[in-house]
Parts: C-alpha cells; structure tokens; sequence
C-alpha cells in the first residue's frame, strides 16, 4: 500500500488561517486562534458519528447542516471534510495508536477530549498540515473546554509524541484493519482473508469518479483521459476539475454514476417503448439510463426534495419520465409494468470509500431490519409486473443477508420467478463479479488502478428476475 500521507492532502497554508466571525468561547478570555473553529467543529461532528451514530451527509449540508460547520468559510469547511473523512476512514488504527500512546484509558467523562485527540492525530498521521498547527490548536480546545481543561498538559504532551514518532506508529498500525471489528468478522466469514484484505486496502484508496455517457464512451474517455471500463463508464483521471465546468455536463452528455451503479439498469433486454418503473428512483442516475434506452419511466420516489433534484437532472440531460411521489409499498398503478427496477434502501456498505461514516452509524441490526425491509418491497414490487416481464433488484451492500439470501427465500415462495443468469461472456473484465448462479456482485476490491487512474468500485449487488408468464 502507499504511504498514507498521500491519501487525503490539505494544503497546510489555505487551512492555516480561515479567520470567521467570532468564536462564543473567546469571550471567556482565550482570543480565537486561527483554524480553531475548524478543529472544534470537527470534534463536534465526530462525536456525532461515532457516538450518536448520525450520518456524516446530513451534517456537512450546507443549507441545513451542524450549525458550527455552516458558520465556517469554504477553505475551514474543505479542511473539516478532509479531518473527517480521514478520521473515520482510518479510525480503529488512530484508537490504536491512542491507545498506546496514551497509556491509562481516558475516565468515562473524557470522552469529548478523545474526539479532540482523535481529530488532531488525523491531521498529524494523514494529513499536509504543519504538526505544530495540529498540536497547538488541541491544546486550545481541551484549555476552552471545561470538561478537558484538566487535560490540557496531557493533550499536549500526547500530540507532541505522536509528531515525533509517527513514522513508527504508521508502520506499526498498517495491518490494523480500518474496518470495525464487527464488520470485518462479517466480511473474513463471506469473502475470506484475502479478500476481505484486498478491499480493506481499497478503503484507504482515493475515492475514483465514473461517468455515464449517453453515448460515444470511447470518444468520451479519449476527451477526458479517462479510462473506459468494463461497464462501459468512464473513469475520470484524479483531479480533473469541478464537475459542472467539464465538457459536457451543460449539453447533457453524462452524469456522474459509479460503475457499479450503472449496472443494473443494464441487466435488462430491449427497452425501448416499454413501460418500466424505476422504484426508490432519486437521484435519478437509473432513470436516466432506463431514459435514455428508449423506455417510457415511471420514476417513483416518496421524498418530494429528492424527487426536485431527480427532475433537475433529468432536464439537464433533456431525458423524461413520469415522476410519480409515493411510497412505493402502498403503490398500486393503473397498469402493470413491463419492467421493475428496484435498488433498494440498505446498509450502504458498498459505499464505504465514499462514505467511512457508514460503518459507525450502522451495525448488525440495522443490516437484518434493512435486510426485511428490502424483501417487504421487493414482494411488492413482483406484483407490479407484467406476466412474462422481468424485474431488476439491486442494492449497495457487501453483505449477502442483502442480496442473495433474501432471493432465494422470495423466489422459494414465487415459483412463477426465477433468476435470468447474467453471462460472464456478455462482460469481459467483470467475470470475478457474477456469481454461478448469474447474479454480479462487486466489491471495492474489483477494477484494479492503473498507472493514470485509480482503481475500485461500489459494493453492489444486482440481479435479473423473469417472469414465467
């Protein structure tokens, strides 16, 4: 693996200052020290991942996100979204190296200085911001703290350590997994120890951006540089710009779409002027692809935000669909489909590169209640096909409870459906991720980098149903 200082770079000048208004806490007699609100709205939203298990999107929001984190001018919130996603991703090897370093565990009530340690270790191990910055500004925190001022001697005197032998400690943790014990248990037990390695590695890669194109992938990618991969998405390079100022985004041409979210829209046959409900749609990148075959869709969501946003898109490519607001286990239309696609709600934790939140907001329980969940809906969803038609199930989990498992036991009971096996032959490149029975499923372990592009893809899982008419 690379060094992981390369991973995530904050550029230690723009994130120096970031003066804002006022912190509350320098009325009390500690004048505001640049970068300090950066850093404490950082401890504050780690504690609200890992302790209160709330997801890290909602709270990066800029319109209705923490309070602390909105307050921040862009340059202090880039920095907190790099300490954050840093932090989480390497998590269980900052608790290790803590651990060590600091010796006799923290008393119960210190937990608030566990996040400041943890948020200034993530600068210190990963990250391009001067080690003094990093040390400095903690010790402000726990002083300003009333619950860590007694802290303060000891904050200092850990980070200072920490600074001056991270190198050890990163050598020592590198086999430390990143994913949570609980998780990584379930993995070894489903895929096995090496593979189960290969996608820990994968975790700590740059997230990659994919591209769907409506058409001409091979001149796209040559445009961009990018990297035509087996699901026929490009891959663009590392830092190619902002989205919206690239070639194409005005014209429609493509939208943002992991590989291995394209996939299931791409199990289905011949589409074109064929009635097809795109079920849980928001924020439409399935749509757009069931559009753009030439199906007439039925897009159908129950949150009205997200369904805007689905509309937004949808015009910007000059694709349409009939957007329907619902829920989609009270859905009885008119008219049954001639096709189904449902990428259902789930645990997520294929989307671990993107998203290191979700392994601290989520555990065993929530994958088994999504898990019914999921087959509730998906029973439903048979019944909205035509005799003769085929549906398409889908979901960004790793875990089969989610996926293979959960057909089998619906299929037990549907004896009209059965599994329409995708044919390995049909996707070069891609035949470690179908299973003997025909159903894909990826890893972030799959689609290696090359030497212009990084690897790895969304866990997902897809699979194509028929209707025996």
């Amino acid at each position: 693996m690379n060094d992981d200082r390369t991973k995530h770079r904050a550029h230690p000048k723009r994130y120096a200052g970031g003066r804002g208004p006022k912190a509350p806490e320098a009325d009390a007699g500690y004048p505001e020290k640049p970068g300090l609100r950066a850093r404490q709205a950082a401890a504050k939203i780690l504690a609200a991942v890992v302790d209160r298990r709330t997801p890290l999107d909602g709270m990066l929001d800029f319109e209705n996100g923490n309070p602390a984190y909105r307050q921040l001018n862009d340059a202090d919130r880039a920095l907190v979204r790099a300490i954050l996603n840093t932090a989480l991703r390497h998590l269980p090897r900052i608790d290790a190296i803590m651990d060590t370093l600091v010796g006799t565990p923290l008393p119960e009530g210190a937990r608030a200085l566990h996040h400041v340690l943890t948020v200034a270790a993530a600068q210190i191990l990963y990250l391009d911001v001067p080690d003094h910055s990093a040390v400095d500004l903690a010790v402000e925190q726990a002083q300003i703290d009333p619950r860590n001022r007694r802290f303060a001697s000891l904050t200092n005197a850990v980070l200072r350590r920490l600074a001056r032998e991270k190198a050890s400690h990163l050598t020592a943790t590198r086999t430390v997994p990143v994913i949570p014990p609980w998780f990584h248990e379930r993995l070894v037990a489903i895929y096995g120890r090496e593979h189960t390695a290969r996608i820990n590695d994968a975790l700590l890669e740059a997230s990659t951006i994919d591209l769907t194109v409506k058409s001409d992938p091979d001149g796209w990618a040559a445009r961009f540089g990018g990297l035509l991969l087996p699901t026929g998405s490009v891959r663009l390079p590392v830092a190619s710009g902002a989205i919206p100022a690239l070639e194409g985004f005005e014209a429609g041409e493509w939208w943002v779409q992991d590989a291995a979210a394209s996939l299931p829209a791409k199990l289905f046959r011949d589409l074109a002027g064929k009635r097809v409900a795109d079920l849980c749609a928001a924020p439409g990148g399935k749509t757009a692809q069931l559009a753009a075959a030439g199906a007439v869709v039925t897009a159908l969501d129950q949150s009205a935000n997200r369904l805007k946003r689905l509309a937004g898109n949808l015009e910007r490519l000059g694709l349409s669909a009939t957007v329907v607001e619902a829920n989609m286990a009270d859905y009885r239309p008119d008219e049954l489909f001639d096709a189904v696609l449902l990428d259902a709600p789930c645990s997520s934790t294929g989307t671990i590169r993107r998203h290191p939140d979700v392994l601290w907001t989520k555990g065993p329980e929530d994958i088994e209640k999504l898990a019914r969940l999921q087959e509730r809906l998906l029973r439903h969803a048979l019944t909205l096909v035509k005799p003769g038609g085929e549906l398409v199930f889908s979901n960004c989990s790793l875990d089969p409870i989610e996926g293979e498992e959960m057909i089998a036991r619906v299929l037990a009971d549907n004896p009209a459906w059965r599994i329409e096996p995708v044919d390995p032959a049909d996707w070069p490149g891609l035949e470690a991720a179908i299973s003997p029975r025909g159903e894909f499923r990826t890893t972030p372990a799959m689609l290696p980098a090359t030497d212009t592009h990084a690897g790895g893809v969304d866990g997902f899982y897809a699979v194509r149903l028929s209707h025996g008419g």
